[in-house]
């Protein structure tokens, strides 16, 4: 994927994002890629606070397509997976990731909210536990501010400090 087909999906994924927050969900989504790093398979926006968008996009994806099929694919996050989705994505066999901000970035908007109990553990971390060679670009500087302020709006208008 081109930086500027990464930087393109970030900004479809902030958007979903956006509306998620209008409906009153937390304001994260995901999309799935196709090898050829223009074709969208699949989106998805948070669901809750255990239905990750990145996870739910990754089981739905392993029930649609082969690990063959997904391995070529890139999963493009607003944030970067915590623990649990990084997890999901790696047994679903995604083989690459674009994501736009930091999770720590994202601890500095929320910082302690029980809605989003951040992980500090970066989904690098997690990949470098497995045996997959996981293929990762983030954060995207260039798509990070825009999503931030996304999160500053959401969370808060939740009560949380603006960063």
């Amino acid at each position: 994927m081109t930086s500027a087909q990464a930087l393109r999906h970030l900004q479809h994924a902030n958007a979903l994002a956006r509306e998620a927050a209008a409906s009153g969900h937390h304001p994260f989504a995901a999309l799935l890629v196709a090898e050829d790093g223009d074709t969208v398979l699949l989106t998805q926006t948070n669901v809750d606070t255990v239905n990750h968008a990145e996870a739910v996009l990754a089981r739905t994806a392993a029930a649609q397509f082969t690990p063959q099929q997904l391995w070529g694919c890139t999963l493009v996050t607003t944030v970067e997976p915590c623990a649990m989705c990084a997890g999901t994505q790696y047994w679903a066999h995604i083989g690459g990731l674009v994501y736009g901000l930091e999770e720590a970035a994202l601890l500095a908007i929320t910082g302690n909210h029980p809605e989003n109990p951040t992980l500090s553990l970066p989904c690098r971390e997690v990949f470098a536990r497995g045996q997959k060679p996981m293929r990762v670009l983030g954060p995207v500087e260039e798509a990070a501010e825009a999503i931030a302020q996304v999160h500053r709006g959401f969370w808060g208008a939740r009560g949380m400090p603006s960063a």
